[in-house]
């Protein structure tokens, strides 16, 4: 005989029970973050992700979709998952993971060179596809945190070195979770405006390999190695490089470094424009100084050929002039010749008489002689 069930317990259905606990555990756990190593991590159809995540004392199923993955990952790397936790009619308690990130120095190294390996392959690194950046630009677009050093240090050097930029800023988080999709879509934001800046600076200070992981996922690099405005990540950090740095057209060292590269000192430009006014007149002195003989002949040379050329000049005018004389009607009246003019009143000069038959029907002459002109009145008889 089975024991009763006391009447003030309900009895439910297996079909309620799992809704009941799934209600719970929406209420309890809306979101969970569980931390543990992967194990049995397998793909199906390209799209779904199966996985379990154990530690010493238990083991739970999970299950998300690839887009979920921050990039290449293997069986025993020990990850942080964000989910929701449900119990499946048929297939039992699972985890949907919303977000997986590696955590740990080893975990985070390893997925960094697995996604480094893929990306490569995809030539998102390669030389070839770097552009220079305009210098100095007129205007950027910076994206990092308002509130870090990174952010303070970039823009107190811009502004010692070079004044002026328009600066379009975007505040993101630059660490955990948050910081992957603030940042892409900060970059998405910045290439889709009408009038983007010439150059987007991604910047943030160092710090452990857990608080730079969001510049080494796949999300991130692909957004900078997509971006149609020319790119300069500088993320604080020596040893280790993040997969963003390779994919950016730029890479600094630091956020004051990346002021550095992209814009010049104005007190050193100042420098070497003097620098090289002096070097300017040395080479100036310099020719002069080593071509002194040349010039000195040459000046001589000069002055010869200036005179020869006053020589002929003088020589031509005179010949002029004395054709000149040669042709002069008084001249030729100095000589003992005379001008005949014929029928001329009242001071007005008549005609030049050039035969006798002109005389004889003329009733004045005038006659121009080199010391005057003389009057004559012609009578004729009968």
């Amino acid at each position: 005989m089975f024991p009763s069930v006391p009447s003030e317990e309900p009895i439910i259905g297996v079909s309620e029970f799992v809704a009941l606990l799934n209600q719970t555990f929406g209420y309890a756990f809306p979101s969970v973050t569980i931390t543990g190593e992967l194990a049995n991590l397998r793909v199906s159809k390209n799209k779904w992700v199966y996985f379990d995540l154990k530690d010493e004392g238990a083991s739970v199923k999970f299950f998300a979709t690839i887009y979920q993955l921050p990039g290449p990952l293997e069986d025993g790397m020990l990850v942080n998952v964000r989910g929701t936790p449900k119990l499946h009619n048929l297939y039992g308690f699972s985890v949907t993971a919303q977000s997986i990130q590696p955590t740990g120095e080893g975990a985070i190294k390893r997925a960094q060179e697995l996604l480094q390996v893929k990306l490569q392959a995809e030539g998102l690194f390669d030389v070839t596809r770097k552009r220079q950046l305009p210098y100095p630009p007129q205007r950027i677009g910076l994206v990092t945190s308002g509130q870090s050093a990174a952010y303070a240090d970039f823009i107190k050097v811009l502004g010692a070195r070079w004044g002026g930029i328009d600066i379009h800023f975007v505040d993101v988080q630059v660490q955990g979770e948050p910081a992957i999709l603030q940042i892409t879509r900060a970059i998405e934001h910045i290439n889709a405006m009408a009038n983007p800046p010439e150059v987007i600076i991604i910047i943030r200070g160092g710090g452990s390999s857990d608080d730079l992981a969001a510049f080494s996922t796949e999300q991130v690099t692909r957004a900078v190695a997509a971006s149609r405005v020319p790119t300069m990540v500088a993320i604080g950090h020596e040893v280790d490089i993040s997969l963003a740095e390779l994919a950016a057209d730029v890479r600094a060292s630091t956020p004051s470094n990346a002021a550095e590269l992209l814009v010049p000192s104005r007190v050193t430009m100042l420098e070497n424009v003097q620098q090289a006014r002096l070097l300017l007149d040395d080479l100036v002195h310099d020719v002069l100084h080593e071509n002194r003989a040349d010039i000195i002949e040459n000046s001589k040379e000069m002055q010869a050929i200036i005179g020869r050329l006053f020589t002929n000049y003088r020589e031509k005018q005179a010949a002029r002039t004395l054709l000149l004389r040669a042709l002069n009607p008084l001249a030729i009246l100095q000589r003992g010749y005379a001008i005949v003019r014929a029928n001329g009143v009242d001071g007005a000069r008549g005609k030049v008489v050039r035969s006798t038959a002109a005389i004889a029907s003329a009733e004045r002459l005038s006659i121009e002689l080199a010391s005057g002109t003389v009057e004559i009145m012609i009578k004729k008889e009968g």
